[in-house]
């Protein structure tokens, strides 16, 4: 379906309702960026701690830096963009992200890796609120489908980005990291086309955003941040942890079943917005949560296939309320779009990988097998703070 919308005195074309051409193309985009970011960084923190020789805590406070720069500007650039339309944003932040993290293949010291990585983490966070907002306007009726697409590329970026490391980097070292930057250039390629169509399409929502009847929910939104943040410090502590956990399996094994893990999140990511639009949202995040407690209490007890079977399942359970709460926190901030994507997939999520730094200290004292301990229950505390959540049912969206 299209429309004409006039823009500065000129007549555009906009495409209305389900987009799946757009739709698919923030997915791709959301799979590239996830796989340099979320992806490969926690994954890369092994060889990063070789190359240069850090502790735990140093070794963590690359992630610190990727998570908190990107953690911080995505609620910021949510709210610019809420309150002017910059959709150059989407194809800028692709492009910085994918070059951040190819450049740290030339670093010279940890100062140069953190700043490096710092771009990275920024690029992140400048594309996600627009994409997400995108996201929004390609999904017309089916919301929980197009963000369960969407979603599912980032997840399945963040997947296979352990896998570059026995399929690639342990063959090149961190130096082949910067074969990636061509790649930044190519992104250009798929986000630039779309900018024209995004223009319009924020600029139509901006006239129509007073009339709509929903009011933003602020301690309904803080209570989701806090359950969005306890499900990705346990999601990040895993994929950064397991390697120095199964200390015994060789770096490539170790990966793979990194792979396992968020594969299995991403296989969750998408039937759990499927199964909330039947048992609904706020079910679908309790249920899941608590699904996953005894998966995450058992893992560290079981080994072989078991273990496998239960990575799986603990992966699949625990992600599975991924892209529900991106549009849960979408109707509990209907006057600001891209701040509710900022918060629920930038603030929420990327806050949790600050406090890996704190289980990196933690592994120093300690050590790591205590680190998972702490992990096991944080999918249980999510859980009983999601009963708390309002009624979706409730909420005009």
């Amino acid at each position: 379906m299209e429309t004409q919308s006039a823009t500065n005195g000129k007549q555009a074309t906009l495409k209305t309702g389900f987009y799946p051409k757009a739709l698919y193309t923030y997915s791709g985009t959301h799979f590239l960026n996830d796989l340099v970011t979320t992806g490969m960084i926690p994954a890369l923190v092994v060889m990063y701690k070789e190359a240069f020789s850090l502790t735990y805590t140093e070794s963590t406070l690359i992630v610190l830096v990727s998570y908190l720069t990107s953690s911080i500007s995505q609620p910021l650039f949510g709210m610019i963009s809420d309150r002017k339309p910059r959709v150059w944003f989407f194809a800028l932040g692709l492009f910085l992200s994918v070059a951040g993290l190819a450049l740290t293949g030339i670093a010279p010291n940890l100062f140069w890796l953190l700043f490096f990585i710092g771009i990275s983490g920024l690029g992140s966070g400048i594309f996600h609120p627009e994409a997400s907002r995108g996201t929004h306007f390609a999904a017309g009726n089916k919301k929980g489908l197009a963000q369960s697409i969407f979603q599912v590329g980032g997840n399945a970026g963040q997947a296979f980005g352990p896998l570059m490391i026995p399929l690639f980097l342990v063959y090149t070292g961190i130096e082949g990291l910067i074969w990636l930057l061509p790649i930044a250039f190519l992104s250009l390629f798929l986000t630039v086309p779309l900018l024209k169509w995004m223009k319009t399409s924020v600029q139509n929502y901006q006239v129509k955003k007073k009339e709509l009847p929903g009011e933003n929910h602020i301690w309904g939104s803080i209570l989701l941040i806090v359950v969005i943040l306890l499900r990705s410090w346990c999601q990040v502590g895993v994929v950064i942890f397991l390697p120095f956990y199964l200390s015994h399996l060789t770096l490539q094994q170790s990966e793979i079943l990194n792979f396992i893990f968020v594969g299995a999140g991403a296989l969750g990511t998408f039937f759990g917005g499927v199964l909330a639009d039947k048992i609904g949202m706020k079910r679908l995040m309790v249920s899941s949560m608590m699904i996953a407690t005894p998966f995450a209490l058992l893992f560290p007890h079981v080994e072989g296939w078991l273990m496998v079977i239960v990575l799986l399942l603990f992966g699949f359970s625990v992600l599975s309320s991924f892209s529900v709460s991106v549009i849960y926190m979408q109707m509990l901030l209907p006057k600001n779009l891209a701040l509710a994507s900022g918060l629920s997939i930038g603030f929420g999520i990327g806050a949790g990988g600050i406090g890996s730094v704190l289980l990196g200290g933690v592994s120093d004292l300690i050590g790591v097998s205590t680190v998972f301990t702490i992990l096991s229950v944080l999918p249980l505390i999510g859980a009983i703070l999601a009963i708390f959540l309002p009624n979706e049912k409730k909420l005009v969206f």
